[in-house]
């Protein structure tokens, strides 16, 4: 389910971002950096330590341009290339106090969603060449959402929903609410305004009731494969097809060579583990 978000405008998250990580950071003030001239200037490089997807630059340059425009930022390798370890990422220029109280700022977004961008990447990578699309979740970093969905686009992957304003899920609750699945399509249906209608399906009998219903999208959540192989021939292309539930990398191509259209993680987003990276001054 691609929604706007490919061609979405990161530049409002990038500046609220930004803002909040320096003033968590730096509150009243750099207490170590002032021991620094302010008139000292500095140059350091920024290398990773290990194999990675780079993402994040626009957080990086948003950091020392709220702390200090002066600061010069070059970098060495594009947005989403992969790098090796020991690889130069970027280059700083400017005022060391800036260098010095930015550095960890800029480097815990560009870990943080370097980190996010390399696993999308190992998972685009698992069903290359299948006409699926590997979908995340809304299961993000509180106040990151924008900044994993752009680094889960880094990485080769799709983006499901933003949020609960721009998509419609119907999921067991929302079932047992209004009584049935037929009932909750329904309802739903005048409140959607165009916006394609999901359902998250338990079994053969609810992909059948979400079929009748006139869903979009069906979602088979922790179907078996012999399972999902069966709900894609039931389907016959009248709606498209989702698995979710229980998905790893290892088991990632067998789903996707079912057939179905969209296979969606949480993995993408919760299970990052930062890339290691250094800052060495000149």
């Amino acid at each position: 389910m691609q929604t706007s978000a490919m061609n979405r405008d990161i530049s409002t998250a990038v500046a609220g971002n930004v803002r909040a990580a320096l003033a968590e950071d730096i509150g009243t003030g750099d207490l170590t950096a002032a021991l620094i001239p302010l008139d000292a200037m500095a140059e350091a490089w920024v290398i990773s330590r290990e194999e990675a997807v780079l993402c994040g630059q626009p957080w990086v340059d948003e950091v020392f341009r709220q702390l200090d425009p002066g600061v010069s930022v070059q970098w060495q390798a594009s947005e989403g290339e992969r790098v090796q370890a020991e690889q130069p990422l970027f280059r700083l220029r400017g005022t060391a106090r800036a260098l010095l109280t930015g550095e960890r700022t800029a480097l815990n977004f560009l870990q943080t969603l370097s980190g996010t961008a390399t696993i999308a990447r190992r998972y685009a990578d698992a069903v290359a060449g299948l006409g699926v699309k590997i979908l995340d979740t809304r299961k993000t970093i509180p106040g990151l959402r924008d900044a994993q969905k752009y680094a889960v686009r880094c990485g080769g992957c799709y983006n499901h929903r933003y949020g609960l304003y721009d998509g419609v899920l119907i999921k067991e609750n929302h079932i047992l609410a209004a009584g049935s699945i037929g009932r909750a399509v329904a309802k739903v249906r005048p409140y959607a305004q165009g916006r394609l209608i999901e359902v998250e399906t338990e079994s053969l009998d609810e992909l059948q009731q979400a079929l009748e219903a006139g869903a979009d999208i069906i979602m088979l959540d922790n179907f078996p494969l012999a399972q999902i192989a069966e709900a894609v021939s039931i389907n016959r292309g009248r709606a498209k097809l989702e698995v979710s539930g229980n998905v790893s990398l290892t088991g990632l191509r067998p789903l996707a060579e079912t057939g179905v259209d969209y296979i969606s993680t949480g993995a993408l987003t919760k299970h990052v583990q930062a890339i290691d990276l250094s800052m060495r001054f000149v």
